[in-house]
């Protein structure tokens, strides 16, 4: 870690932010339920037994609990067929009292996730994958319904902390369908200068070291080092990579795409890992519930 006396980078906390947003969210969904009788559900959606899925799913289903969003809890055997899962998202979809349907993702290898992702309805694609929703992100003048969460989790870091957008040179690293495409298009969106940097991209170094807004999404530990960094530049971490730590109970420590010591001592903003984005994914899908409520409650 770099001491205080060499870092000069002023730290994003994305727990306080999340922590904030939470609040905003909380109070919003009070005022559904006194003014109409109703809050928004988010019906979470998970397959099999993996505990990577179960540890985000429980998380995600406390953190509705807190802000008062019902959640719809549906746990599924691995071995279900793809036809009963659509099926049951089908009714999920024409549950009056679901705004917001979550497949936690990966799904076993025996169902195809993009049959399940497209069968979501458009109004409660709280994740915003579906191929309309991401359509409607590329084009301009258009706008989805929602934004995938992280992402939107990634812009709400810099908007919060003062970071201009417009205007400025924007470099993400990594191009998945989750992070790297989708914040992208936001920032093209925010009138940012973008280049998306990727596995063939020749001589990365010399792209990062131009960016004004660097976003790691490359799930590569500690790939961006702090002498990439351009002075100054807001650096925002979505990488969230195990490292071997013998020092830990665990055996292992977590860390982002960017070797965070290194580049404190150059970067103007940086998220640390954890404590980061992840704490914003969770409040942005809370926010994306609220909001399709909004959309049918009280209309």
């Amino acid at each position: 870690m770099a001491s205080p006396s060499d870092q000069t980078a002023k730290i994003i906390d994305g727990k306080a932010i999340a922590q904030t947003i939470r609040s905003e969210i909380a109070e919003e969904v009070r005022d559904l339920s006194e003014k109409h009788g109703k809050v928004p559900g988010l019906a979470v959606v998970i397959v099999g037994a993996r505990k990577d899925s179960q540890t985000y799913v429980t998380m995600k289903r406390k953190a509705c609990a807190e802000v008062g969003i019902k959640s719809v809890d549906v746990d599924l055997p691995e071995d279900v067929s793809e036809a009963d899962l659509i099926s049951k998202v089908h009714q999920l979809n024409s549950d009056p009292d679901v705004h917001g349907i979550l497949v936690q993702l990966p799904l076993p290898k025996h169902i195809n996730e993009e049959n399940v992702l497209s069968a979501i309805s458009i109004d409660k694609d709280v994740d915003g994958f579906h191929p309309l929703n991401i359509g409607k992100l590329a084009m301009k003048g258009r706008e989805p319904l929602f934004l995938p969460c992280t992402p939107k989790g990634c812009l709400e870091l810099l908007k919060r902390s003062d970071i201009k957008m417009k205007g400025q040179r924007a470099v993400v690293v990594g191009r998945s369908n989750i992070v790297g495409l989708p914040v992208s298009l936001l920032l093209l969106k925010a009138d940012a200068t973008v280049t998306t940097v990727h596995s063939h991209t020749k001589d990365p170094e010399s792209i990062i070291r131009e960016a004004d807004i660097v976003i790691a999404a490359a799930g590569q530990a500690c790939m961006i080092k702090g002498d990439w960094i351009k002075p100054g530049a807001a650096v925002i971490d979505v990488g969230t990579n195990a490292v071997s730590d013998p020092s830990r109970k665990s055996g292992y420590r977590l860390v982002g795409d960017v070797d965070y010591a290194e580049a404190c001592k150059v970067a103007g903003f940086i998220t640390p890992v954890p404590g980061g984005v992840g704490p914003m994914t969770v409040a942005m899908l809370l926010r994306n519930t609220l909001d399709g409520a909004k959309r049918v409650i009280g209309q």
